[in-house]
């Protein structure tokens, strides 16, 4: 990965795009340090510790640490996966947006893209809300979390937090334009990775303390070092379809008759399932929270919460796969090409048997992602209470974190084929 970026960077036009991402990056950090007014912080931070391992504390680690110090970017990307998610499933189930998807082509999907941004807008309007209303109806003791609540302040702070989710939407479009690699995605693996300092600091803190031992924490280093490594292994493992070619004369020359294979990847959606079944596994607690309702049942540490996490992921691989790659465009295209899968004639039993292939290798790709992404939720929920605080939180930070890198690795990688710089990716 290192060797990727270092030649990379050696490349005029992705060295801009690379410090154009650095630059956004950099803004967006700069907006997480800025609080909206009229909010007590003190007392919000210490509100906040208590939470640490419910829903609160999961959107507080995704957001890089905004939401407790109720900044200008407190809802971070939430509202706009949650508006991607929505869009996604409305343009299977409407028949107008499927046709906009798929057959209006580039204009097809920009008004794709407008309906999403408007739906980010008015799902931030009320997580905006909902968070000014949790603000307003908690307190620390005696001291309120707002220093000042009337309808005046209720605009500002809830003006505020809609106009810094419409602005980390636009910096994600920004980076996906002109950047390297998914904006929203580089922006949820920039969150993640600003807490992490935060992490090693608390962990010292209770080995210090005598809160924890020691060879606890380095049996979690190593469950997580493995982690990283199971994942790197699915999210490269492929299921090669063998594809023969038939011979034709087109003129004097001869075309076809080569063996080449078609690749279908086990982790065909990367990291997308995991954000969005946290995104939905959390939307009961997240509306209870910001109600001022305590529902500890469907909290983080909880049986339920895992179980419906575990389902929701094996749910959105398939959504994806089945989004990604299609059966039977794929078997029209290699019977169009005069390919063909030995065995197999071309056409409809084609189809039916990528699609049973498609629907095994996806099985277990979605299993193995799922049982990764809820064996910390796990761990925490059997773990004794002092031993909880960032474990289940920390098994799905790095499956994000190692999924978006490889993603932009593979991007990086991409785009340096495409210039025909031989030798780089040796």
């Amino acid at each position: 990965m290192l060797q990727t970026i270092r030649n990379a960077w050696k490349v005029a036009e992705l060295r801009k795009k690379i410090l154009f991402t650095l630059l956004i990056l950099l803004l967006y950090r700069v907006g997480n340090a800025v609080p909206v007014p009229y909010v007590n912080l003190e007392a919000l931070s210490t509100w906040f510790e208590g939470w640490s391992n419910s829903i609160l504390g999961l959107f507080n680690v995704m957001s890089g640490g905004a939401l407790s110090s109720a900044t200008v970017f407190a809802l971070s990307i939430q509202p706009y996966i949650n508006a991607s998610i929505i869009i996604q499933l409305l343009t299977i189930a409407i028949p107008a947006l499927e046709r906009m998807a798929k057959e209006e082509g580039e204009e097809g999907k920009e008004k794709i893209n407008k309906i999403t941004r408007y739906s980010t807008i008015a799902i931030a309007l009320l997580q905006g809300f909902g968070y000014y209303m949790l603000l307003r109806a908690n307190s620390v003791g005696s001291v309120p979390l707002l220093t000042s609540n009337g309808i005046w302040e209720a605009v500002v702070i809830i003006t505020t937090f809609v106009a810094g989710s419409a602005l980390v939407m636009w910096m994600g479009e920004q980076i996906t334009e002109f950047g390297i690699g998914n904006g929203i995605s580089i922006i949820l693996f920039a969150s993640i990775v600003s807490r992490f300092p935060t992490g090693v600091a608390n962990a010292i803190s209770n080995i210090a303390s005598g809160a924890l031992a020691w060879w606890v924490y380095v049996l979690l280093l190593l469950g997580a070092l493995l982690m990283i490594i199971l994942i790197v292994a699915v999210n490269n493992a492929e299921r090669r379809v063998p594809v023969q070619y038939s011979k034709r004369v087109v003129g004097r020359k001869m075309y076809g008759g080569q063996s080449t294979h078609l690749p279908m990847k086990v982790n065909m959606s990367g990291v997308l399932p995991v954000i969005f079944a946290q995104s939905i596994a959390s939307l009961p607690g997240t509306i209870a929270n910001f109600t001022g309702t305590q529902i500890t049942w469907f909290d983080t540490n909880s049986w339920l919460y895992a179980l419906v996490y575990f389902l929701l992921i094996i749910f959105f691989s398939y959504f994806y796969s089945t989004i990604q790659f299609n059966p039977i465009e794929v078997s029209n295209n290699l019977k169009r090409n005069g390919g063909f899968i030995p065995g197999y004639r071309p056409g409809k039993p084609t189809s039916e048997f990528l699609q049973k292939v498609l629907n095994k290798v996806t099985l277990f790709g979605a299993i193995f992602l799922s049982i990764v992404a809820v064996t910390p939720y796990i761990i925490g929920i059997l773990s004794p209470t002092a031993s909880r605080s960032g474990i289940s939180l920390g098994g799905t930070s790095i499956i994000i974190v190692v999924g978006v890198a490889l993603e932009t690795v593979q991007a990086l990688e991409n785009q340096m084929l495409m210039r025909h710089y031989k030798g780089f990716l040796e």
